[in-house]
């Protein structure tokens, strides 16, 4: 009997999978009654406290990536001023990357266990402290070992701000609060380009300036997030926790990896090409239009500016456009327009490098707005801040040493130094360039063959196996179901049917 429910169980996952692969392309069709809706219109769903949660959610996470681009936006000056090269430095970003994982692990948890809350305040309290504590090192031990430090806290924000912002949040508005969420990282690379420029040229403590600023904003977030409640959904969830034994935070944990381990493992992919796509296309970019194109500190600025307006943009109307044509379909074609703006975002040297610039990190920052959704709806419920956290974070951990492998390979195509220049010049453009056009190839690869949940219900009622009493998976042997279909994880959240 046990051979012969294995046996049956083996078979209708083969015959799952094989119905995932032959329908990958006409899975990509929209519904032919799709329309799309006012975005006006459809964030006038959001009440008074969903708007407060996504508020809050959007200032911790614009945040985090205004500490993450201090580093990038003033690594020549850190090297200067710890006398080390530039390619050292950057293995400050790829520290903070390496280690955010292990944050999105700490944090994740938490948030799943004890709330949205509490694990958001305690993750900003961190960002204040080391952010504060960066701008006092004074060798390059004492810098590696703050950013590292700085990666744990950073990495516990994502998912948390995933969850707070989108588990409450009407269905049809979905897509653009996801975009909008989302374009807090671009909205954190503008702030930071425009306080680099603010501070770090014009004080007498240069760069570490900007670092002590970037301590003060979290103390405002914290106070904010103290005056909300939990999310409704997080108290739904401890509600049934409460009222059935069945339903307690351990079991639903174990269920929840034991029907979805596959869609973790395509979350952590598809995110290693999400974040190299990210990372490469910005965090070596602002020393390339200084060291190789000799941009002054005003034409750097309003060049980075401009990029981040454009990932902006991109970000809330391929957000909004994920809901009426698919998340996967939106990937795609972010992907294949970015892909066609690589060589004039790389190698134009004119006045048109402004367009260029807007419209590569439209599009790269145009897939970006589907992810946060995109990962919310293919994670179960129980684990939610855990998973899209810690995929997420995975992702950038595979990609960590993005800016360092671009620096290391430039360094094998050397320009002209100049005689007064006191850094050597390399052509990073052609190195970004082959690189971007690597990462929009596999990004649009991976999304085509994965799996989409859209319009999945966020609250608490699945997965199914965290409804069943332990004592009733010893009893499946005795007693088979009817349908063995309507056990299978096909009818679950986040599997691999379309």
């Amino acid at each position: 009997m046990a051979a012969s429910i294995a046996s049956d169980a083996k078979s209708a996952w083969h015959a799952r999978l094989s119905h995932h692969i032959v329908t990958r392309l006409s899975s990509l069709k929209p519904p032919s009654n799709v329309r799309f809706e006012n975005p006006f219109r459809v964030l006038g769903q959001l009440n008074k406290k969903q708007w407060l949660f996504f508020l809050v959610a959007f200032a911790g996470w614009t945040w985090d990536a205004f500490d993450f681009f201090t580093v990038s936006l003033t690594a020549s000056d850190i090297a200067e001023s710890l006398d080390r090269t530039l390619t050292d430095i950057t293995w400050g970003i790829t520290i903070v990357l390496m280690l955010r994982s292990v944050g999105a692990i700490v944090f994740g948890l938490l948030s799943d266990k004890y709330g949205r809350k509490w694990p958001f305040i305690w993750n900003c309290v961190l960002f204040v402290i080391f952010e504060m504590g960066s701008g006092f090192v004074r060798t390059y031990k004492q810098f590696l070992a703050v950013r590292a430090l700085f990666g744990i806290a950073m990495g516990g924000i994502y998912g948390n701000c995933a969850a707070t912002a989108l588990e409450d949040c009407p269905l049809a508005a979905r897509g653009i609060i996801s975009g909008m969420l989302q374009e807090g990282y671009a909205l954190g690379y503008l702030l930071a380009v425009i306080f680099n420029r603010a501070l770090t040229t014009t004080t007498s403590h240069g760069w570490r300036s900007l670092f002590w600023f970037g301590a003060g904003p979290p103390v405002l977030i914290i106070v904010f997030r103290m005056c909300l409640p939990e999310t409704e959904t997080y108290m739904a969830q401890k509600n049934m926790e409460r009222v059935s034994h069945k339903a307690s935070f351990i079991r639903m944990a174990k269920a929840s990896f034991k029907s979805h381990w596959h869609i973790m493992i395509y979350l952590v992919v598809i995110m290693a090409g999400f974040s190299f796509m990210a990372h490469g296309s910005q965090d070596l970019y602002p020393t390339m239009l200084e060291v190789q194109l000799e941009f002054g500190a005003n034409r750097r600025t309003v060049t980075m500016c401009v990029a981040s307006l454009g990932g902006i943009a991109g970000g809330m109307l391929f957000g909004h456009m994920s809901d009426f044509i698919g998340r996967r379909l939106t990937i795609i074609v972010a992907c294949t327009l970015g892909g066609a703006l690589i060589y004039p975002w790389a190698f134009v040297r004119n006045g048109g490098i402004m367009a260029a610039v807007f419209f590569l990190q439209f599009m790269v920052q145009g897939a970006w707005g589907v992810i946060p959704i995109y990962l919310s709806e293919l994670s179960p419920p129980a684990l939610r801040a855990f998973i899209v956290g810690l995929a997420y974070q995975l992702g950038n951990l595979a990609s960590s040493a993005s800016s360092t492998i671009e620096a290391t390979i430039g360094m094998r195509f050397p320009l002209e130094t100049l005689a007064d220049a006191t850094i050597e010049r390399y052509d990073y453009a052609k190195v970004m360039a082959s690189f971007m056009g690597c990462v929009f190839g596999f990004v649009l690869i991976v999304s085509f063959l994965g799996p989409e949940n859209r319009s999945a219900d966020l609250s608490v009622g699945y997965p199914l196996e965290s409804q069943r009493d332990e004592e009733d998976d010893d009893d499946v042997e005795k007693n088979p179901p009817d349908d063995a279909e309507k056990n299978t994880p096909a009818q679950h959240q986040g599997t691999c049917v379309a």
